[in-house]
């Protein structure tokens, strides 16, 4: 392995683990149904109370589920939800009455799926989303 596969190595072990992370945390605290997630759900969706609740069961489940995911195997789609769904949950906070200041405080959780897709590159053809 040449000097720059392993830099990329390293970097990309590096966005895995931070990803994760973030996810796995992210995930256990919509699990334990933290009431600020719910607030936030509610505030963009207008959902709210049991039906909030087995959703926000399920968005955990889902961001756990990609915690492992980016450890075994980060797939390129995986890389796209997990930019979008960081954005989005970014953007809720100010839309939850939050500061705007909260919403670019987390470019990061944007930031590490996106460089973690770009390190393994932009799909050219279909079978390219899924590997």
């Amino acid at each position: 392995m040449d000097k720059q596969s392993a830099a990329d190595k390293k970097i990309e072990w590096t966005l895995r683990i931070a990803m994760a992370g973030e996810y796995l945390g992210h995930g256990v605290f919509a699990w334990q149904l933290k009431p600020r997630f719910i607030e936030m759900l509610t505030a963009m969706t207008g959902i709210a109370g049991e039906t909030a609740n087995t959703l926000m069961r399920l968005i955990g489940a889902t961001d756990i589920a990609i915690a492992a995911i980016v450890i075994l195997k980060p797939v390129r789609i995986v890389l796209v939800y997990a930019t979008l769904w960081a954005f989005l949950t970014s953007l809720a906070r100010p839309i939850a009455g939050d500061p705007i200041w909260d919403f670019v405080e987390r470019f990061a959780n944007v930031g590490v799926p996106l460089a973690l897709l770009f390190l393994r590159g932009l799909p050219k053809k279909k079978e390219d989303w899924f590997s």
